[in-house]
């Protein structure tokens, strides 16, 4: 799942360097966290959230196979 985060970010940002995700594995809950640079942050947020409300849906989908939670945070 990070990798696929990382990926997404990297496609999106004028930054990819400064793209870092961190996952915070838990027994039925995993936080995945993505930090991107702050000009870079409106590109992955997107017009009225839905960039990230695309990317929590990818995430729902792909950790429903997997019987987990996942929980994405965007920092900043």
């Amino acid at each position: 799942m990070k990798d696929l985060i990382a990926n997404i970010a990297k496609a999106l940002v004028d930054k990819p360097e400064e793209v870092e995700v961190t996952e915070i594995e838990g027994e039925q809950t995993s936080v995945i966290e993505l930090r991107v640079a702050k000009d870079d942050l409106g590109k992955i947020i997107g017009k009225q959230g839905r960039t990230a409300q695309a990317i929590r849906t990818i995430l729902n989908a792909a950790s429903k196979k997997m019987h987990k939670r996942i929980v994405f945070e965007l920092i900043e």
